[in-house]
């Protein structure tokens, strides 16, 4: 069974936030003090969520900013495993013993 591709969180903003509530990009920006662009390439994946980022859509979505932060920490680590997994080979039990102690 084929992998899903990891979600970005541009695309829960948008598809979980913007769009069922009926809030355009521009309004969001203007609200936010973000420009329009930072948005749109958010919501187009091409931009990743900062702290900044997630502390203004948090107070924007009355929501703390770790919800963002988390989407955006698990969208990362999905796609460098993606990348990297099958590079790294797994650490023998001797070394994982050593690396306890």
């Amino acid at each position: 069974m084929a992998k899903m591709k990891p979600i970005h969180p541009g695309e829960i903003l948008l598809e979980e936030f913007l769009e069922p509530m009926g809030i355009s990009q521009n309004l969001m920006a203007r609200e936010t003090g973000m420009s329009p662009r930072r948005i749109n390439e958010i919501v187009l994946g091409k931009r990743a969520i900062t702290g900044d980022t997630a502390i203004r859509l948090g107070k924007f979505f009355g929501i703390e900013p770790e919800f963002w932060m988390n989407l955006q920490s698990r969208f990362d680590l999905e796609v460098a495993e993606d990348m990297f997994n099958p590079k790294v080979k797994i650490v023998s039990g001797r070394y994982r013993t050593l690396a306890r102690k």
